[in-house]
């Protein structure tokens, strides 16, 4: 709960200070402008990325390939797109990292390896002898 209160009050603080900074060295109408057109121009293309992975999985699909990292994928793309429609230079930071390609490849794997199960070697088949048995019934029949 802690971490969710921190970054509640964290975030718009951090926000609000990037405004009262970037707003005193470009001016108010330029920030505002900033904050539109990064917040337009980041949906745009987080649109354009999330059609290339929905391609992409569906692609795999075809294959009778299980699209994982598409999935995670599109779910990254979902959450760069609202961070970028919420008003602020850091959230459109960090969702244009997301967005790009490269970047979210690398934020996912970091992410994959921190919450990676070990793996244990669990094997899918049980070794075993068996007998066939015939009934005497079956064959009076």
């Amino acid at each position: 709960m802690n971490t969710l209160l921190l970054l509640i009050i964290g975030i718009p603080a951090i926000e609000i200070y990037l405004f009262i900074k970037v707003g005193s060295q470009i001016g108010a109408f330029n920030t505002i402008s900033l904050i539109f057109l990064t917040a337009f121009l980041g949906i745009i293309y987080a649109r354009y990325e999330g059609f290339n992975t929905l391609k992409s999985g569906m692609s795999q699909l075809v294959r009778n390939e299980m699209p994982v990292y598409e999935i995670i994928s599109g779910a990254a793309l979902a959450f760069a797109a609202l961070l970028l429609i919420l008003p602020g230079f850091a959230t459109d930071i960090i969702g244009l990292l997301i967005v790009f390609p490269p970047t979210r490849k690398l934020l996912l794997k970091r992410v994959s390896v921190k919450y990676k199960k070990p793996s244990t070697t669990k094997k899918d088949f049980i070794n075993g002898e068996f007998e066939d048995i015939e009934d005497d019934n079956d064959r009076k029949i």
